[in-house]
């Protein structure tokens, strides 16, 4: 394997992160970030391994290694939560993670008592807060995020109906594995000295492939479903906002989150991207004859969508009634949880809220949009014909007409069913199951 100067190597390591589903803008404290997270000749592996999904002899062979060498490496990013390893048709499969859901959640995740956890929680903050990360992948006119709002079910209006993937109950019917991590973001509060809620940290929630992985790599705890349910019924009576995977199928992950800590909340409340999470199908609708102005979903609304405006109302003890935002509304329930009357409830939005099938297809579109996607059609980096295929390609698909147009309504579908065949034919089919 040809190496890579120390010195240029974490740079390389930055502009292959930044390539992935998920941009992350190099600066100066994400490549703090990754010297502390990456030893040199793990850093050289990810920068020459696949974009994709592969398996233990397609890395070896694009890095140039062996494979019980390759191997020992990627087990061990697998289990510093850097690489993801997905069991796909009969043998593991191996990525880089992003940055999000990836290289920050696992970091802070990790329960080994790492000596450095404090500083990786600084750095983490120091790179949040400035904003850089959002304001690439969460413009206005962003349409797919990670995650989305995933409704309180209690609060939709009388003959309000929803599909299952917006559900909880069938959401937690559709697989058998199950886990419960700690919270990234509550864990960077607390080791990086900014003051977070009391909400307990073990309110990281995985399922299915998610589940399997983080288990396997001693990130999160196996859980039954039962205790699942449990851990759901306690952050509805804490009145927490279920921000989940952002497909309708086999859904990898439920965040239980707050304004106050949330990092993708963050995105909304310090930045002002509402992009950074999509809203559900719903949103929050006030029974203004009836709203005693209380004040009690106003507290509760974690992205401050509730706001309390005077009344006229002749009737009105406190003189003011609750209004919505519907450009901050998330759809999630949480005012109407807190509401003691009964008077707000959910029910459809009017303007049509799309989320992904699959991750194959959230994948796809995040890269369409972040102007990353040549480096899924041409995933090898060590090859100088698919460096060409990709410079080309990747030119023509940032061209703003052009990614209009399959984002639009009319070519989108199309446009996915024929990355689905096309990766078919290559023989990675096991793309569009995940």
């Amino acid at each position: 394997m040809g190496h890579l100067a120390a010195k240029d190597v974490y740079h390389h390591l930055g502009r292959k992160v930044d390539g992935l589903h998920v941009r992350a803008p190099n600066n100066e404290v994400f490549y703090r970030i990754l010297k502390e997270l990456y030893s040199e000749e793990e850093a050289e592996v990810v920068v020459k391994m696949p974009f994709n999904l592969s398996n233990l002899e397609r890395v070896a062979r694009t890095v140039g290694m062996d494979r019980g060498r390759i191997k020992k490496i990627l087990d061990g990013l697998c289990a510093k939560g850097l690489v993801m390893d997905v069991h796909a048709r009969g043998e593991y499969r191996y990525m880089p993670n992003p940055l999000f859901v990836g290289i920050f959640e696992f970091t802070m995740m990790r329960t080994d008592g790492h000596p450095n956890m404090k500083d990786w929680a600084l750095l983490f903050h120091e790179y949040m807060s400035e904003g850089a990360p959002y304001r690439a992948n969460f413009d206005p006119t962003t349409q797919t995020s990670i995650a989305r709002a995933l409704p309180h079910e209690e609060t939709l209006a009388e003959h309000v109906e929803v599909l299952d993937y917006e559900r909880i109950s069938a959401v937690l019917d559709e697989t058998d594995q199950f886990a419960v991590g700690t919270c990234s973001c509550r864990h960077k509060k607390e080791h990086s000295g900014e003051e977070r809620c009391e909400v307990p940290l073990g309110t990281c929630t995985t399922l299915g492939n998610g589940a399997d992985y983080l288990v396997r790599n001693k990130l999160s705890q196996a859980i039954s479903k039962s205790e699942m349910k449990e851990i759901f019924a306690r952050s509805r009576e804490l009145g927490l906002i279920f921000c989940a995977d952002n497909v309708r199928r086999r859904i990898t992950f439920v965040c239980h989150c707050c304004g106050c800590c949330c990092g993708i909340l963050e995105g909304i409340n310090v930045h002002g991207l509402t992009a950074t999470l999509v809203t559900s199908t719903l949103i929050a609708q006030v029974d203004r004859d009836a709203c005693d102005g209380c004040g009690r979903c106003e507290r509760a609304c974690h992205v401050q969508a509730v706001k309390m405006i005077p009344t006229d109302r002749p009737d009105s003890k406190t003189g003011r009634i609750a209004a919505i935002d519907q450009d901050f509304c998330l759809g999630c329930g949480v005012c109407a949880l807190k509401c003691k009357n009964g008077v707000l409830k959910l029910v459809k939005r009017k303007k049509r809220v799309i989320h992904p099938e699959t991750t194959f297809e959230r994948v796809i579109l995040q890269c369409l949009e972040r102007g990353t996607l040549e480096n899924q059609l041409f995933d090898n980096p060590n090859s100088r014909g698919q460096a060409a295929m990709r410079y080309l390609v990747g030119g023509f698909l940032r061209l703003t007409p052009v990614k209009k147009a399959l984002m639009s309504d009319v070519l989108r579908s199309s446009f996915l069913k024929a990355l689905s065949g096309g990766v078919k034919v290559l023989g990675r089919g096991y793309l569009t199951e995940l």
